[in-house]
């Protein structure tokens, strides 16, 4: 009986964490949704995820592609294996924040196929509802 207990407070726990590391739409700062965001797409692997944090035209084009390398490859063209993601965290303006929208810079290290590829991407977020939802992918200014 002991064991059975053990067990049930076991699974329960775990449903709960998952369901918590769901939850990316509640992150109230806009750099750490942008990091959960290509999280998702590029370690979790998390198609759905991902596009939970998108605004309704930017998740349907992420949402018809089907799959997380067909995005990396056709939307951000960056393919990774495994990636480390970085908000901008210089001296300088880690974001250019108004009222309800954020300019974030995003730096990339990882490897596709063995070989380290680095990258930078500037994303523009905007808040919907109280939730920081990434609008569109900006030019490269670099």
């Amino acid at each position: 009986m002991k064991f059975l207990k053990y067990l049930f407070f076991s699974l329960t726990l775990f449903l709960f964490s998952c369901d918590k590391q769901q939850e990316i739409t509640k992150i109230d700062n806009p750099e750490f949704v942008a990091v959960a965001f290509f999280n998702a797409l590029y370690n979790e692997k998390n198609l759905e995820k991902a596009a939970s944090v998108c605004e309704q035209k930017f998740a349907r084009i992420i949402l018809h592609y089907k799959s997380t390398r067909a995005v990396a490859r056709h939307v951000f063209n960056m393919p990774y294996d495994k990636v480390e993601i970085k908000p901008e965290s210089s001296g300088v303006k880690v974001r250019e924040q108004f009222k309800d929208s954020a300019v974030i810079i995003l730096f990339f290290d990882g490897y596709y196929n063995g070989n380290r590829i680095k990258d930078i991407k500037k994303i523009s977020m905007i808040q919907v509802n109280g939730d920081w939802v990434m609008d569109k992918i900006l030019k490269d200014p670099f």
